[in-house]
């Protein structure tokens, strides 16, 4: 029995009908995460979660741990004060982005985990998203490479939902997605993928990723350089628009 989304139910008002609207299941669903203490998948327990007011970690602890490596816990504090973040990617999408099925897929490809922590990862990875859906969300503009929206991640039915869910993502006024064209030859971004964070105080922090750990940046000649990298970047994508056409496009493609 989960008794602490009994508590949760009860504060907020809502019931199992109600809060399976809310979350787009089954009521009876809801109840066997009620009586059974079942595991909902995990964009039902983020969604659940925001509906109740509480922490996924509040209602499912087993699977919602913080279980996110040590070295990335300073740039999730950044993330989620940031007033405004630029991040390009040349291989995969953002995870501020990914649907489940791609974010499953991507740490399922990697390689690097044990298949028991998949989930937990998958979970806290579709968490870190409530920062686009908070009252005052960031500005995010994100700067891709087209090879991403090419490469097969998770198949055929992952990437046409992706993509679609990308192209939704893109109605948001503080959401702005540009596409690096497969036609640009050699530029910056082939380098590896950054995130500029703009801080309350106005205060720049950089993230670097790579294949062992990623590295919170603060030098100012660092800063200066991943600046340069990010006005080159997005010197060579489209538009906005120009881009939003370009994943509906390539969404099509993937049916």
């Amino acid at each position: 029995m989960n008794d602490a989304l009994r508590v949760a139910l009860n504060e907020t008002g809502y019931t199992t009908e109600s809060l399976a609207e809310r979350v787009g299941v089954d009521p009876k669903t809801v109840g066997r995460w009620l009586s059974e203490g079942r595991i909902p998948h995990a964009r039902h327990r983020v969604s659940a979660a925001e509906a109740l007011g509480r922490d996924v970690a509040d209602i499912w602890p087993d699977t919602s741990r913080r279980r996110e490596p040590v070295w990335f816990r300073p740039w999730q504090e950044i993330e989620r004060e940031a007033v405004s973040l630029r991040s390009f990617e040349s291989l995969v999408l953002p995870g501020l982005l990914q649907t489940e099925a791609y974010a499953r897929a991507v740490l399922t490809g990697a390689g690097t985990l044990p298949r028991a922590d998949i989930e937990r990862h998958v979970s806290a990875r579709l968490a870190r998203q409530g920062v686009l859906r908070r009252d005052d969300p960031p500005q995010f503009t994100a700067v891709i490479d087209e090879g991403v929206l090419r490469r097969p991640v998770g198949g055929r039915a992952t990437m046409r939902e992706q993509l679609l869910s990308l192209v939704e993502a893109c109605a948001e006024p503080h959401v702005r997605v540009h596409v690096v064209p497969a036609s640009v030859g050699g530029y910056a971004g082939l380098n590896g993928p950054f995130v500029l964070a703009t801080c309350p105080d106005h205060r720049l922090a950089g993230y670097l990723d790579n294949q062992l750990e990623g590295e919170v940046v603060s030098d100012i000649d660092d800063l200066a350089a991943i600046m340069a990298a990010w006005e080159n970047v997005r010197g060579e994508a489209l538009s906005h628009w120009q881009s939003v056409d370009l994943i509906r496009e390539v969404a099509k493609t993937w049916s």
